[in-house]
């Protein structure tokens, strides 16, 4: 289908482009940007003038959790909701039901089919068969399969011997391996060390929980040059950690939460249960180094951590619940608000969800291989097209996801998305 997109503000971080000017797309393609081909007869017009038509946001950690498939034609809850928030590539850590390793191959094969009508999942595959024991999972089987990386998801490698062995071999074949950097036996709290915890009687997770793993994990990417990404960094003491490791030349990338960035520990108010988040909120200190880290290119990505949690789970005791927040539909709008606070530009917000989150990603599948996360003449059309002078209020019943609680219930948030572009097909439009 030809599709044009008429007279937006063209936004591409990738390539500095930031000016007024139509893009016509064809074949899912991007077939021009400025002049129309004379031959180019479009089938469908999307409107943009005084909205941003930027690229398709790159989540790199969304959870699914839903049971079942959707019927043909329709997008499931949680794809429908990454679509409202002009997400058009997530990426599905490893912990599913089934796992991603060989016993959900079928699973596997079922996200790598979803590439039209909505937004993309890729999925990681476990790093250990059912993300428990010592046993690695087939890498190149899940790798043919269609799995970008691998990873433990929140299940922290108690045997260093276990993490070496799969960094050597993910070494050997070119693989990129992704872990939230948590010491097993130190990561069992379930609120930041402090004076906060302390209060209200919560078992703490301290920074060395964080500090350690890394250490732990710089040691074997020196020995082994595998390619590592640490998701969700969470503390200043971290961030300062992996400013040091790329500076020395270690293979390594690093993202940071939308929760960690925005909220802290006193957030948490009279235990207020949609604030238990992993990793858990630290302190201001803490936060304003994760914002410096991500203005300054430290910190790679910014990511919506979606996990959607069931009433039942959420309205709990705040140590009992279980931990996670819905944040697809938010990922923009808190990416535009970190650019304010942090007076920086329009580009920055941007990229950190598009380019820069695309480049962590390295070698994607196929013909997206150096489409996702910018707009270029002949690449994968992935539009997000937002207002970038309005704003809405965050209210959790009118949330996509099936998963509704989020700690910025009430919030008024800047950027409202007005359509989303899928492959060259309106996947969301308002």
């Amino acid at each position: 289908m030809n599709l044009l997109i008429q007279g937006g503000r063209v936004v591409d971080p990738a390539s500095g482009t930031d000016r007024v000017a139509d893009v016509a797309i064809a074949d899912g393609r991007i077939l021009a940007i400025g002049d129309t081909p004379a031959d180019f007869v479009a089938e469908q017009i999307l409107a943009a003038q005084g909205l941003v038509v930027a690229p398709g946001l790159v989540d790199l950690c969304a959870r699914l959790r839903e049971s079942g498939h959707p019927k043909p034609g329709q997008l499931s809850s949680e794809r429908a909701a990454a679509a409202a928030g002009g997400v058009t590539t997530l990426v599905c850590p490893p912990d599913t039901s089934p796992v991603l390793d060989e016993a959900g191959l079928v699973e596997m094969l079922h996200y790598r089919t979803q590439l039209q009508g909505g937004p993309r999942v890729l999925p990681l595959g476990a790093l250990t068969r059912a993300l428990a024991g010592e046993v690695l999972s087939p890498m190149q089987q899940l790798a043919d399969a269609g799995c970008v990386g691998f990873g433990q998801a929140e299940v922290p490698l108690v045997n260093t011997q276990v993490t070496q062995r799969a960094l050597q071999y993910a070494s050997s074949f070119g693989y990129s391996v992704w872990l939230r950097p948590q010491e097993y036996h130190l990561g069992k709290g379930v609120a930041a060390s402090g004076p906060l915890a302390t209060r209200m009687g919560l078992a703490g997770v301290p920074v060395a929980a964080e500090t350690i793993a890394l250490h732990t994990i710089f040691e074997l990417v020196r020995s082994t040059r595998a390619r590592v990404h640490l998701c969700r960094i969470s503390s200043a003491a971290g961030v300062e950690l992996v400013r040091q490791a790329k500076a020395e030349g270690l293979p390594v990338t690093c993202d940071v939460s939308i929760n960690s960035l925005n909220l802290t520990d006193v957030d948490i108010g009279y235990f207020d249960s949609r604030m238990r988040v992993n990793p858990p909120l630290r302190q201001q200190r803490d936060r304003d180094a994760l914002r410096a880290g991500l203005a300054d290119g430290t910190i790679d990505a910014l990511v919506s951590d979606h996990t959607p949690v069931d009433d039942d789970a959420k309205t709990l005791p705040f140590a009992e619940s279980e931990p996670g927040a819905t944040g697809l539909e938010l990922l923009l709008s808190l990416a535009l608000k970190w650019a304010q606070d942090s007076g920086l530009g329009l580009d920055y917000a941007l990229a950190v969800v598009s380019s820069r989150a695309a480049h962590v990603l390295g070698r994607a599948p196929g013909a997206l291989a150096d489409s996702l996360g910018r707009l270029a003449v002949g690449g994968v059309a992935d539009v997000c097209v937002f207002d970038p002078q309005a704003a809405w209020v965050v209210e959790p019943a009118a949330l996509r996801s099936h998963g509704r609680h989020t700690p910025f219930s009430g919030y008024e948030l800047p950027g409202c998305v007005r359509a989303t572009v899928v492959a060259g097909r309106v996947a969301f439009s308002a």
